[in-house]
């Protein structure tokens, strides 16, 4: 048996591709992921309350997920979600950080905090999806397909992982951002 990718979402501020073809584009006036978020009918709240790395992170999943068309929010032990980026939750950070830079104004906002922890957003998909498998976020110094693949393939040697929902997820600013996610099974 060997791992095979099933599907691909790629999702940045002007585009929207699902196993290559282009689903979606950019509209003025909204951003784009709140923009896929209704065009999709999604029905989940909490959205609109998480920082642009998990929003990234959960509709990239949530398009990847739906594209499967498996049964969904049954638990599983047998799939993982493995994330990868290099700026790990910069920008949740330099937010919570304009919260308490002022002495005369400081007032931490544990709603901003919450989400300087890059691996919030595997915690949601897995939550949201029962997922009861490995939950990892790992920072690289630069994208690389060889290590992102490494740390797979370790997931599957654990003889229970069946798959993985993994990928490079990268939230600069609330328009600068890239999710090159994919569903990989064993095969």
């Amino acid at each position: 048996m060997e791992p095979k990718v099933i599907h691909r979402v790629k999702l940045t501020p002007r585009s929207l591709e699902v196993d290559g073809k282009r689903v979606a584009e950019a509209v003025a006036g909204e951003s784009f992921l709140t923009h896929v978020y209704r065009q999709r009918q999604m029905d989940y709240p909490k959205f609109f309350k998480m920082d642009v790395l998990c929003k990234l992170g959960f509709i990239a999943s949530e398009i990847l997920l739906e594209t499967e068309g498996a049964e969904r929010f049954v638990p599983r032990a047998d799939r993982a979600v493995i994330l990868f980026n290099r700026n790990s939750s910069l920008n949740a950070d330099r937010t919570f950080q304009r919260t308490i830079a002022d002495p005369e104004e400081f007032y931490p906002s544990p709603s901003v905090f919450v989400y300087t922890l890059p691996n919030i957003v595997t915690g949601e998909i897995a939550i949201r999806n029962k997922y009861h498998g490995e939950s990892n976020f790992i920072l690289l110094p630069e994208k690389s397909e060889e290590a992102m693949n490494q740390a797979v393939e370790r997931a599957f040697m654990d003889g229970e992982t069946t798959s993985v929902l993994t990928g490079w997820l990268e939230a600069v600013s609330e328009t600068e951002y890239e999710a090159e996610m994919k569903l990989i099974m064993m095969m």
